[in-house]
């Protein structure tokens, strides 16, 4: 097997790229300006924010698709875009009455959430036979433990998003910020993506299957950590569940640096040794 990445797969990641960027100057740039700049008006700008946050994670992740040679580097991320873009794709269906519609940004959208997650699943199919599996020169096995405990966080993650997306309306009104049926599905569809990576975990212990994924994740959750300080007014402190976002958003990113570190070490000592 060449474990390679195939020209199909950099050609969608090099598609995709551009939108991800303007998503995300839009989003994170001018947040509260999406009644005229974006498909449809998100309130308030934290979830406009939130849904940017993923969009860099990707762009980091795109970006590896296109730059790294091998396919098993990147293959963990492709499941949880499927996913991701399947859901949302769905809540746009479900919610079609709240777009703008005519709208450059709408068309975009339609367009690229129809078509993205038949393009993904085509390229997760045509290199499905790249990875033999083998670890790479010098790769770092992840300990059970870990690999068990960051399983459990994304299980934890993925069935909250699964919750918001599938029955949003009982979490609206007890969110940590407002939202609307239509963001609550949206902020789901992003809640998955971390869980789709990581219960890939409980079959793979090849760090360098995993390396680069989760290089995006940690670029998503410090644009999310900057979108709570950013946008912080937007934070109801009355509601119960709103230190459990919050406090949960900020130990991600402590712990998955503080894992991502750990595992670099490792590396290094095998390259050591």
């Amino acid at each position: 097997m060449s474990d390679r990445v195939l020209p199909f797969t950099k050609v969608i990641a090099a598609v995709i790229i551009p939108f991800l960027v303007t998503a995300v100057v839009l989003l994170y740039g001018v947040p509260s300006q999406t009644d005229v700049l974006f498909a449809w008006t998100i309130t308030p700008p934290l979830s406009a924010m939130f849904l940017a946050s993923a969009y860099a994670g990707g762009i980091w992740f795109f970006a590896q698709v296109l730059r790294q040679s091998r396919w098993h580097r990147v293959a963990r991320g492709f499941p949880a875009v499927i996913a991701f873009a399947s859901l949302a794709s769905a809540a746009t269906f479900l919610h079609w009455d709240k777009f703008h519609f005519g709208h450059i940004s709408f068309v975009t959208w339609v367009v690229l959430y129809v078509t993205t997650p038949f393009l993904v699943l085509a390229a997760l199919l045509l290199n499905r036979r790249q990875d033999s599996g083998l670890p790479e020169e010098n790769d770092f096995a992840i300990p059970l433990r870990w690999r068990v405990g960051l399983a459990a966080v994304g299980a934890v993650s993925l069935v909250t998003g699964l919750v918001l997306f599938i029955v949003p309306q009982p979490l609206v009104d007890s969110w940590a910020w407002q939202l609307t049926p239509l963001t609550a599905r949206i902020v789901g569809a992003i809640l998955t993506l971390p869980g789709m990576v990581n219960l890939w975990m409980l079959r793979d212990a090849r760090w360098s299957a995993f390396r680069w994924v989760f290089q995006a994740q940690i670029v998503s959750l410090g644009f999310l950590i900057g979108a709570l300080i950013l946008a912080r007014n937007d934070l109801d402190p009355s509601r119960p569940v709103t230190p459990v976002v919050v406090g949960g958003l900020v130990f991600s990113l402590v712990a998955y640096v503080a894992f991502y570190a750990w595992c670099e070490r490792g590396v290094r000592r095998a390259s050591a040794g």
